[in-house]
């Protein structure tokens, strides 16, 4: 490879990873300002804090491991060290493989995870209000924000069990049919019957889940290639930058 080629790669590859550097640090920035501002934060999205905390600390982790390996990979390419070319080509590729393999799980036992997910939801309508706060405070916000009531229908709640003992004259807030009567319900816990029938939607949240994906299917492909086309793009260049250099200079690290 000519010298020309070498320095257009090793530019091309700290810019590459300055950005993917940036990108790490913005996701970071957002998931401490989550976990730092969550009180505002809560008020608007009526959510729980500990729903909060855990995205916040996702958000942290993923910001802080995109951060190393952008500055790994600036600086093995400004400094030509074969050794940080290789961690970060290593890197990239269990990530890559990783994602491979958690698409292929996915697809393959997509009816297996159906079957799970339904036996979870019917535990937390079963048992509603329960012990697992955080994981009802999740199902009443899906609820509310899907439209939606139960994960087949409405009438998986007539099994819960304090709605059986009040001979179905309770029914659960976090369902109510915002355009029927009253309004202004509470947005979780439940709520007493009023009329003949439940004033709730009759579409159970399995299948808004699956339409919502099915409408936004070509965006989440269109990310997931998109990521994947950046993760090979990184991959080459470090790679071919990594083969140019025939020996390591260690005296090109930066001394403090």
């Amino acid at each position: 490879m000519g010298k020309g080629c070498i320095a257009a790669t090793k530019y091309f590859l700290f810019l590459f990873n300055l950005i993917f550097f940036i990108f790490g640090a913005t996701i970071m920035g957002f998931g401490l300002w989550i976990l730092l501002d969550n009180q505002s934060l809560i008020a608007v999205l009526q959510d729980s804090s500990m729903v909060l905390k855990v995205v916040s600390y996702i958000l942290i982790g993923v910001g802080s491991f995109s951060m190393l390996l952008g500055f790994l990979g600036c600086l093995g390419a400004i400094y030509e060290i074969r050794c940080l070319l290789g961690l970060y080509f290593t890197c990239l590729l269990l990530i890559l493989l990783a994602q491979v393999a958690a698409a292929i799980l996915i697809f393959f036992q997509r009816d297996w995870l159906r079957k799970e997910a339904n036996e979870i939801v019917s535990q937390v309508v079963v048992n509603y209000p329960g012990q697992n706060k955080t994981t009802e405070q999740a199902w009443d916000y899906l609820q509310r924000t899907m439209q939606c009531c139960g994960w087949n229908g409405r009438e998986d709640w007539e099994a819960n069990h304090m709605i059986k003992n009040n001979s179905l004259d309770l029914y659960p807030c976090s369902c109510h049919n915002a355009s029927l009567p009253p309004h202004n319900m509470a947005d979780s816990g439940f709520c007493q019957v009023t009329s003949n029938d439940w004033p709730v939607y009759d579409t159970g949240c399995l299948g808004n889940v699956e339409s919502w994906l099915f409408t936004n299917y070509g965006i989440i492909l269109g990310i997931c290639l998109g990521v994947a086309v950046i993760e090979l793009l990184g991959m080459i260049l470090s790679m071919g930058l990594c083969k140019s250099v025939h020996q390591e200079d260690y005296t090109k690290v930066p001394k403090y």
